[in-house]
């Protein structure tokens, strides 16, 4: 009798072990969507092109991150160490979208902001791609992706663009 209850324990712990699986794939494969629906389309974005375009004309690492949402190694941008007066373009369409004077050192290896260059030249879209939710920024002209935004910044906005820097070009002033 204590052998069929067990087993009954058994089936029930990997059912229910099943279904949890199951319903963290569901939820990461909607978000993973919702969020590619977010970033816009051929309709919304301005600049549009197709993936071979892209593929062509970015470096590989750039067209990994900005195309593919990958991360670049930290501490590995040479824009990390840039402080003297100038913009930051995207890589992929050149539009601005951060400032010097909106640069600080985060300890993360990271390029990081406190605000972008303008109300209009970040988009955001919830990135559950590691489960735990996060804020993903992408450029608001092409769709290209960024990094991420946190709640953990300087002031006066409270808030830290860590941003890939391939998917950033610099322009001095």
């Amino acid at each position: 009798m204590r052998s069929a209850v067990e087993a009954i324990e058994v089936l029930m712990n990997k059912t229910l072990i099943l279904i949890f699986l199951l319903a963290v794939v569901g939820f990461v494969g909607l978000s993973v969507w919702k969020t590619k629906a977010q970033v816009g389309t051929k309709e919304t974005l301005p600049v549009v092109k197709t993936d071979a375009q892209w593929k062509e004309e970015l470096p590989p690492e750039a067209y990994r991150v900005l195309r593919h949402h990958a991360t670049e190694a930290p501490n590995s941008s040479p824009l990390n160490a840039i402080k003297s007066p100038g913009e930051f373009v995207c890589a992929g369409c050149g539009q601005l979208l951060f400032l010097t004077e909106h640069k600080f050192e985060s300890g993360t290896g990271w390029p990081s902001f406190f605000q972008p260059a303008n109300d209009g030249a970040i988009g955001e879209t919830r990135d559950f791609r590691l489960v735990i939710p996060r804020t993903e920024v992408h450029c608001s002209s092409c769709g290209g992706h960024l990094g991420h935004v946190f709640n953990d910044g300087p002031k006066p906005t409270g808030k830290r663009y860590c941003i890939n820097g391939v998917s950033l070009e610099f322009k001095a002033k």
